[in-house]
């Protein structure tokens, strides 16, 4: 297995009272996520597969108030009204909760705690992410300001290993990330992090990330980098890079390269695109796309392919990697 880099010291947030019950398992360096499934108990993720730990008991009131005070640390409300809140605290760890009834067997808390404190290319190369041909492509495909989509599983590394490319990009240009709930942490001097907003109670004040994507293409951005492309902000991103923006980035849950295509025409959809267009769009924006799975042997990149157009239809054709 990999090894595993540590976080930065601990914070005010990380001390807070809320986190007794979670503490040693988040100070565990090997702990990627926690899960606590109501009154069935907590279970771990250390990088071989999900675990229960059995020493850890909590009746589903104790588990609904850890996940409301989990939720406000991160500057939003769970209750009954809003019963399914994602949040980010400190250090990049998000929390994802769902209250019952939504959740049938109890208060669901999801925790995913990053392992990485702005991870940059030569360290994803120590852990074994990708050789040191792979680093050199890598480097090469940032110097060249090419657009790229990097696509995964979820626990995989796309975040990871965007946040390293984004560290290689010269000090000088502007970074604009959009994320609906920021992670990118790049070692960058010049990074602009935008996170989308839930509505209120009365459904007002939404941002969502396809307006955001509109927002940032005002701010000038030399790199305009959607985090994860869930929707229709994907036709946001998408015109962006094909109207001058080169250098821009984006994820995409996908298991494989060859579900690329039909993942990206599903999305399509969700903004009003047919197969067609959205099959000319993604061929003309992106020059590469990059696929990393989860193994027994840590994260990797398996895989790398160029988008081209094969009777309207989009397809992706894997290139040689290493």
């Amino acid at each position: 297995m990999s090894p595993v880099l540590p976080l930065r010291p601990p914070s005010l947030v990380w001390r807070d009272p809320a986190l007794a019950f979670l503490r040693p398992f988040l100070d565990d360096p090997a702990v990627t996520d926690l899960f606590v499934n109501g009154e069935e108990g907590l279970f771990i993720d250390r990088g071989h597969g999900v675990e229960a730990v059995p020493s850890w008991r909590a009746e589903e009131s104790d588990v609904r108030r850890l996940a409301v005070r989990l939720i406000a640390l991160g500057g939003r409300h769970l209750d009954d009204a809003s019963p399914c809140v994602d949040v980010r605290l400190d250090r990049g760890i998000r929390v994802h909760a769902v209250l019952l009834p939504v959740s049938t067997r109890g208060t669901a808390i999801s925790i995913r705690v990053p392992r990485w404190d702005a991870p940059d290319l030569q360290r994803l190369e120590e852990v074994g992410m990708f050789t040191s041909r792979g680093r050199d492509r890598l480097e090469e495909l940032v110097d060249q300001r090419a657009n790229m989509l990097i696509t995964g599983a979820t626990g995989a590394g796309k975040t990871t290993l965007l946040s390293a490319l984004l560290s290689r990009v010269p000090g000088g240009e502007r970074l604009v990330t959009i994320e609906e709930v920021a992670e990118l942490r790049p070692a960058h001097s010049h990074h602009v992090a935008l996170e989308a907003r839930q509505p209120n109670l009365e459904g007002a004040g939404g941002i969502g990330l396809a307006r955001l994507v509109r927002e940032a293409l005002r701010m000038r951005p030399d790199r305009l980098i959607l985090g994860e492309c869930r929707g229709e902000e994907l036709r946001e991103l998408l015109l962006a890079l094909n109207t001058g923006h080169d250098g821009g980035a984006g994820t995409l849950h996908a298991r494989s390269l060859s579900d690329v295509p039909s993942r990206l025409e599903a999305l399509g959809a969700l903004a009003g695109m047919d197969a067609a267009t959205t099959a000319r769009q993604a061929q003309s924006a992106l020059d590469t796309v990059i696929h990393v799975e989860r193994t027994s042997d840590g994260r990797r990149i398996v895989g790398v392919g160029r988008p081209l157009l094969r009777d309207g239809r989009l397809s992706i054709e894997p290139e040689r990697w290493t």
